[in-house]
């Protein structure tokens, strides 16, 4: 068995003409080895413009070509297309309350602390807008020795600052939204968002844990010397994550470069999730000097999204080389999806890809068609 062979839509005729100069980016990005290939995708108006994909699995030949239908290791565009979109579910169906404290949920994240301590005002609202306080990332799988030790080490970590005062990017923190959401659901983050929204949206090449015989078909992350000693491919990068199952509020996703853009057409056009659901977790949040929205991103100066994405936009980027940007004033979402960090993690050179990369698809569909 093998990921589904993706059929490039016909709106996407032409597309190495009319993108030309996005190719161009994607491929001297290859030659000077900031990734060894990429997937990308362009949706305008619900039509897709783009599907490609550029260089291969690995530097060096042989190596596997990337293609439409190559899917890779999203990483924490997982927070997005999963959590997120599982928080937004429950939101609508009032099971979940955004101001609800994570102690009523999990109250073990309360160390026998006083119910006026600063854990007991952790909400779930600031768990989504990275504001609870909760450390940016935590090497947790270097003791945890399983799923239950490693939400249990992350239910003890400290406050870091009080809660709701900063904004500070937090994988622990994601974590334990999952596992909240969970509960609240009562059933796993990969049963709930395969039923209600991958299988609905027809995005037949998303999931956690891909199937063994996917694996070959999968371009690796990294060869990783230090925790695993092999080579990762077809299975999570991210160690933590790992440790969990392959399943997280943080990460473990995958997926082709066709879902992420069948999953923005449904927040663009009302599919799953209602204008209002959409525009509460895409607009910014409190403090003020925080970009978040609830799970989502939003353009800063300077943005991974480029020059041109409005105020109105919303993404997410991804460790291992990936993005999703969505222009809700444009109708336009861009997909793009790499393996940055082969054969190792210190490249970083996809920071000034991405924007240039985005540019130029928008400069070209400022220009209209040819």
């Amino acid at each position: 068995m093998t990921p589904p062979q993706v059929i490039i839509p016909s709106s996407a005729s032409g597309q190495r003409h009319r993108f030309a100069a996005v190719y161009s980016i994607l491929e001297q990005a290859v030659s000077q080895q900031a990734f060894p290939g990429a997937a990308f995708g362009v949706l305008l108006r619900g039509e897709v413009l783009a599907l490609d994909g550029v260089g291969g699995f690995t530097y060096g030949q042989p190596t596997d070509a990337v293609n439409a239908s190559t899917v890779y290791d999203l990483a924490s565009v997982t927070k997005v297309i999963a959590t997120t979109s599982m928080a937004m579910l429950l939101y609508q169906r009032g099971q979940l309350l955004l101001d609800q404290s994570l102690v009523q949920i999990l109250p073990a994240f309360a160390q026998r602390e006083s119910i006026d301590g600063a854990r007991h005002r952790v909400t779930l609202r600031m768990l989504l807008a990275h504001t609870s306080g909760l450390a940016g990332y935590v090497r947790l799988f270097e003791s945890a020795r399983g799923r239950e030790e490693l939400l249990d080490a992350c239910l003890r970590l400290p406050l870091e600052a009080s809660p709701g005062s900063r904004s500070e990017y937090s994988d622990p923190g994601f974590i334990l939204l999952g596992r909240a959401l969970e509960l609240i659901a009562g059933e796993s983050l990969e049963d709930f968002c395969s039923r209600e929204v991958f299988t609905p949206l027809g995005m037949t090449s998303t999931c956690f844990r891909p199937p063994a015989g996917w694996r070959s078909a999968i371009p690796p992350t990294e060869e990783d010397l230090t925790f695993r000693h092999r080579i990762i491919q077809g299975e999570v990068q991210d160690e933590n994550c790992f440790v969990l199952g392959g399943v997280g509020g943080h990460a473990g996703l995958f997926s082709n470069a066709l879902d992420p853009l069948l999953y923005a057409q449904c927040l663009l056009g009302g599919q799953l999730f209602t204008p209002e659901t959409t525009r509460l977790f895409t607009t910014r949040v409190l403090p003020a000097d925080s970009s978040r929205a609830l799970g989502w991103d939003t353009p800063s100066q300077p943005s991974s999204s480029g020059r041109f994405f409005s105020r109105h936009s919303a993404g997410h980027l991804g460790y291992a080389g990936t993005s999703l940007w969505i222009d809700f004033e444009r109708q336009l979402a861009i997909v793009l999806l790499t393996n940055r960090t082969w054969p190792h993690r210190q490249s970083q050179d996809i920071r000034a890809i991405r924007p240039a990369f985005h540019d130029a698809v928008v400069e070209k569909l400022e220009q209209g068609s040819d």
